[in-house]
C-alpha cells in the first residue's frame, strides 16, 4: 500500500504542498503540476496561506506558477486565488474552473453564508467543460466533470503519470484513520455524485493513482480499497446521520455516534480536534438538508 502524505515532488510532473487549513497539517493538499517551466496549482486554500505557498514554490523550484485550476468553488479551495495573483507578479496568472463555478466564484455569498467564511469574488475566470485538454507545454490535462459534491466540480486527469487530481468530490480520506463522505452544501447531488463514483471506477484502467484536496495521494491497493469503498461509505453515513438527526440528537451527541462508528482509531479526542469534526458534521447535515433528505 502507498498513501503518499509528504510534501514535494510525487511524480514526474507533480508536487503536493500543504495547504494549512485552519493552521493545521493535513488538513487540505494543493498540488503543483509543472512541464518544461510551466506551472498550475491546483487550488489555493485560503488567503492567509499565499506567503507559505509562495515559499514552498520557491523551495521547490516551481516558481512562479501560470495557471491556477480551482476543483470547485468552495471557499478552503478557491479563496486564496487572488491574494496569490496579487502577491505574485512575474507571471499574468490565468485561474480556471468548470464553466459551473463562473456565477459561484463571481457571487459567493451563498457558499459564504452556508459555511460562515467571507470569500471575495473571483473575477476573469476562464471556464472549462468536460473533454477540455489544459496544454501544459506539452504535457496534456483532461478536464472531467465529477458533479455531486458541488455542481461545478472537475477532476484533472494526468494521463502520462496516470495520476487523477480529484478534488474533494468522491470522499475525503486524510490518512487510515480518517473519512468523510461528499454530501456538502449548499448543491450536494446524489444521483450526480453517483454518477461520478461510476466515472472513476470507468476511469480505473487509466490511472494509478488519485490525488485527494482532503488528503494526499493514493495508489496501489490504496487506491482499489478506495474505489471499491467510496460508494458504500457514502450510504452508511448518509442512512446513519439521517437516523441520528431523527432522534434528535444535538449536534454533539451526534459527532460523538459518528466518531465512534466510522472513526474508531482516529485520535480525535486525544488531539483535541471534536470541535472540528463537530462543525463538518453540521455541514453534512446542511448537506442532506439542502438536498431534502432531512
Amino acid at each position: 500500500m502507498v498513501f503518499i502524505y509528504k510534501e514535494g515532488k510525487f511524480n514526474e510532473n507533480s508536487y503536493l504542498i500543504d495547504g494549512y487549513i485552519f493552521g493545521a497539517a493535513r488538513g487540505l493538499a494543493l498540488y503543483v503540476i509543472e512541464n518544461d517551466g510551466m506551472q498550475m496549482l491546483i487550488d489555493t486554500s485560503t488567503a492567509e496561506t499565499a506567503t507559505r505557498i509562495i515559499e514552498k514554490l520557491k523551495e521547490y523550484d516551481i516558481y512562479p506558477i501560470h495557471k491556477i485550476l480551482l476543483t470547485h468553488a468552495h471557499w478552503d479551495h478557491a479563496a486564496g486565488a487572488n491574494e496569490l495573483k496579487r502577491l505574485i507578479t512575474e507571471t499574468n496568472i490565468e485561474i480556471l474552473a468548470s464553466e459551473n463555478a463562473i456565477h459561484n466564484l463571481k457571487n459567493p455569498d451563498a457558499m459564504n453564508d452556508v459555511f460562515e467564511h467571507k470569500m471575495e469574488p473571483v473575477e476573469g475566470v476562464i471556464a472549462l467543460k468536460e473533454g477540455d485538454i489544459i496544454d501544459l507545454n506539452g504535457l496534456k490535462l483532461e478536464v472531467i466533470n465529477f458533479f455531486g459534491h458541488t455542481m461545478d466540480s472537475i477532476a484533472i486527469l494526468d494521463g502520462k503519470n496516470r495520476n487523477l487530481f480529484a478534488g474533494d468530490a468522491i470522499m475525503n480520506k486524510s490518512g487510515y484513520t480518517f473519512r468523510q463522505p461528499a454530501f456538502m452544501p449548499p448543491e450536494f447531488n446524489e444521483p450526480a455524485l453517483l454518477n461520478t463514483y461510476q466515472k472513476l471506477r470507468n476511469l480505473k484502467e487509466r490511472i494509478d493513482s488519485i490525488s485527494l484536496s482532503h488528503f494526499g495521494i493514493w495508489s496501489g491497493e490504496d487506491l482499489n480499497f478506495y474505489i471499491e469503498e467510496m460508494e458504500k461509505f457514502h450510504f452508511d453515513t448518509k442512512n446513519s446521520i439521517i437516523q441520528w438527526y431523527k432522534e434528535g440528537l444535538s449536534s454533539r451527541e451526534l459527532t460523538l455516534k459518528y466518531l465512534d462508528k466510522f472513526l474508531p482509531k482516529a485520535k480525535i479526542l486525544e488531539y483535541d480536534m471534536l470541535d472540528n469534526l463537530e462543525m463538518n458534521v453540521k455541514w453534512l447535515i446542511e448537506g442532506l438538508k439542502g438536498s431534502g433528505f432531512i
